[in-house]
């Protein structure tokens, strides 16, 4: 007796434990999920997710310079004996910077629905507010590298020039004569006119260099030591630098550098690959080139991908007869590694690898499938 009765535990445990096994396997599922068409009947409770693409943004810092001769140029070789000097005007444009970020955004080609006849549990679709799932992107390619080639400038706010003159003009004296009637007769009576009389662009310019030797005359007495009064900081060695500067842009001109940014976005394709792809026209005078500009270089993006996804295999499940239209495996997007290359004609300005979804692999995972714990 005592042996029937622990047969029959034994048996029910078995039996229980198989239970248990076969609901959590991964094709004991009700789930039918099937990618959403004009054809698919969304039901009550039915989830409708969608899978990730990545979208670039490419932010491009720019610098223009900008080269304006001194009013005095032609005299600096004269009076200061400086022969490579900013005669005319000119502008010109050089690329600083890329910086490539990427964001994950909702494919709209890429939606399925989940429709179940009974509870499954599982923690494979993570949804988020983006309407994604299964997020294999790792924190690493979150960030973002910016490759540039920054060169030191000096640069200058104020594009007008001081003359640097302590007087712009002079009183010029001139004796006149009035004629007056005294006892029938004409006396000539003179008296001083005087009349503001603008200095030539000559007298300016002798003016400004006599005032730039006294400075450097100055700075170098008080360097050297021969000066009565010492300052007791720096801050007047520093005016006078200042002021030296200045004077002497009066005859070699001065160099104006402005920075700007600008933002280009890309949604990369499978289409794109083996052949550059242009972002935007860049010219060395003017720029970035918009509307109906014309001239310029095309800014091209080359997409390769490394392939990696390529040999993964779909989970197939074996179905019997009545289960020939149900589908119960979770679709998702593995992303790939995919080298990016930005050139400007045959200058490399950006070389990295960026995770892509594009151009990974749309895969199957059972419903019920749990990850970890």
């Amino acid at each position: 007796m005592k042996t029937t009765i622990s047969l029959s535990i034994l048996l029910i445990s078995l039996l229980f434990a198989w239970s248990c096994a076969s609901s959590n396997r991964p094709g004991n599922s009700n789930a039918v999920i099937l990618p959403l068409s004009d054809s698919t009947a969304l039901r009550q409770g039915s989830i409708v997710y969608g899978l990730p693409m990545t979208v670039f943004t490419v932010v491009v810092d720019m610098e223009r310079t900008i080269e304006k001769p001194g009013p005095y140029a032609q005299y600096a070789n004269d009076l200061l004996g400086l022969a490579d000097v900013i005669k005319n005007e000119s502008e010109s444009w050089s690329i600083e910077g890329i910086t490539v970020r990427t964001h994950d955004e909702l494919d709209p080609s890429e939606f399925y629905v989940i429709s179940s006849t009974s509870l499954f549990q599982t923690n494979v679709l993570s949804l988020r507010k983006e309407g994604l799932i299964l997020d294999l992107n790792p924190a690493i390619y979150y960030s973002s590298e910016k490759q540039s080639n920054l060169k030191e400038s000096g640069n200058t706010l104020s594009r007008s020039f001081d003359l640097g003159s302590d007087e712009y003009f002079q009183l010029q004296r001139d004796t006149a004569y009035k004629r007056l009637n005294v006892d029938s007769s004409f006396v000539r009576i003179p008296y001083i006119v005087e009349k503001k009389k603008i200095l030539s662009v000559d007298q300016l310019a002798e003016k400004a260099a006599k005032r730039l030797m006294e400075l450097r005359d100055g700075k170098h007495m008080i360097l050297t030591g021969e000066a009565t009064v010492f300052p007791q900081s720096d801050a007047a060695i520093n005016e006078i630098n200042r002021l030296e500067k200045a004077y002497t842009e009066l005859f070699t001109g001065k160099t104006v550098k402005e920075n700007f940014t600008f933002s280009y976005q890309l949604i990369p394709q499978k289409s794109m690959v083996g052949k550059p792809v242009t972002l935007f026209q860049f010219s060395d005078q003017t720029g970035p080139v918009t509307g109906a500009m014309k001239g310029g270089k095309p800014v091209t993006v080359e997409l390769t991908p490394e392939k990696e996804t390529k040999d993964l295999t779909i989970i197939n499940r074996i179905q019997t007869k009545s289960e020939a239209q149900k589908y119960d495996k979770l679709y998702y997007r593995v992303p790939d590694v995919v080298a990016v290359k930005i050139s400007l004609a045959s200058e490399k300005l950006y070389d990295s690898r960026k995770l892509i979804y594009q151009f990974g692999e749309v895969v199957q995972l059972p419903a019920n499938y749990i990850i970890g714990k």
